[in-house]
């Protein structure tokens, strides 16, 4: 017995420093802790993850606790209720807390804030901070996450004056107002409005759920940056030189259909049960031919979200809401008009060229920015100068040939 305790210390000796007991090990549990919220599928930790693996190095008193929340539902209701403790939504990640505060995202900003209050907190002068921020839709967030809500808003509309969209939309306004029936215009318009709403969400949904796991990859943030690109400088070349060669438009040959389609609406003898079928059926129908005009700035938006870590969550739909309402604002503004005057211009290729142009500069803006300097779009003030310089070369170049033709 003697030779086997003997045996077993000489073992136990022997062991590792990693395995020995973990009392000698053991971090200060009196120092601060900083709760970090992690996903593997998120791009946005990744690129994170050494900066936070060199914190505990730099201020030696700091413990650094990681939970990574795709493995496994480990961390989940704990994610819930320190989230909700500090009043935000437990949607995005990475999320970082420290004491009653609380990060989403990865900035050069939010990180000089993080360093800022660890070096208070382990000199024990940190104060209470509520960084909590309601807004619209979304209720109470973090204040770094107030950018995705603003660029949403931004993107959305410049995407709503969709040429596209607005041709098939004073259109067919255009044709019913001349039965000279404001039930039938109301009844076509809601009808269309409301299926052009939930298609268009549908696929935004969709493209969303790709982007949110290709974005694991790292060449896809420039695979999304080059086709805003391409799809931009297609647009400014439809402004130059509108319908030839490649165009994001509803083709020629579609737009016969398109006509024969609409003119049913104006049969008298539809009733309303009929004639919301068949505002539906044809809606659905132009939808999925318009899809490729303007499929740019939802593809920009969801890698804007992807690159930000948002899952499809609550936050996601609270934000896809909001695209979609912004995108229908000019759509619902033509339609208000529409009824209450009962009178309509249709939209010509001038107007088209004109809202080419202005979605064009701005794709190639964001394409730029997405490519070269993400950052921007997490930063609501930069996004708006961004948005703003783009709408401003636009509009200058439309008030050069306006007085050329003046």
């Amino acid at each position: 017995m003697t030779r086997v305790l003997v045996i077993l210390w000489l073992v136990l000796a022997a062991l590792p420093a990693s395995l020995a007991p973990a009392r000698a090990a053991a971090p200060d549990t009196n120092g601060p802790v900083l709760h970090v919220f992690w996903s593997l599928t998120c791009p946005v930790c990744i690129r994170q993850k050494p900066w936070i693996d060199g914190l505990e190095e730099r201020f030696p008193g700091l413990r650094v606790e990681l939970m990574e929340l795709s493995g496994s539902d480990r961390y989940h209701t704990r994610f819930d209720t320190m989230a909700a403790e500090r009043g935000i939504r437990a949607e995005f990640v990475p999320t970082l807390m420290l004491g009653k505060r609380a990060w989403v995202g990865d900035t050069p900003r939010l990180r000089a804030e993080i360093e800022a209050a660890v070096e208070a907190a382990l000199s024990g002068t940190e104060t209470a901070t509520d960084s909590a921020l309601r807004l619209p839709v979304l209720g109470p967030v973090d204040p770094s996450a107030a950018p995705l809500a603003g660029v949403t808003v931004l993107i959305a509309f410049v995407d709503g004056f969709n040429p596209c969209s607005l041709w098939v939309l004073t259109l067919l306004l255009g044709m019913v107002i001349a039965s000279g029936s404001r039930r039938r215009v109301a009844v076509v318009g809601v009808s269309f409005l409301l299926t052009t709403a939930l298609i268009y969400g549908a696929f935004i949904a969709g493209l969303f759920s790709v982007m949110a796991w290709a974005f694991a990859l790292p060449w896809v943030r420039w695979a999304v940056a080059l086709f805003a690109l391409g799809f931009g400088l297609v647009s400014i070349k439809d402004y130059l030189w509108y319908g030839r060669g490649i165009s994001f438009s509803i083709p020629e040959g579609q737009k016969p259909g398109i006509y024969a389609r609409i003119r049913r609406l104006r049969q008298e003898d539809l009733g309303t049960p009929a004639l919301m079928a068949a505002t539906v059926a044809m809606a659905a129908g132009i939808a999925l031919v318009e899809l490729p005009c303007t499929a740019g700035f939802p593809v920009v938006w969801s890698g804007i979200l992807a690159e930000r870590g948002v899952t499809t969550g609550a936050g996601f739909w609270g934000l896809l809401a909001l695209y979609v309402l912004i995108y229908l604002g000019v759509e619902l503004m033509i339609f208000a008009l529409a009824i209450t005057g009962m009178s309509l211009g249709r939209m010509g290729e001038r107007h088209g060229r004109a809202l080419k142009l202005i979605g064009g500069v701005v794709m190639v803006a964001l394409a730029g920015a997405l490519a070269l300097r993400p950052e921007l779009m997490e930063d609501l003030g930069a996004s708006m100068m961004l948005f703003g310089a783009a709408l401003g070369i636009a509009a200058l170049v439309l008030l050069g040939e306006a007085r050329r033709r003046a």
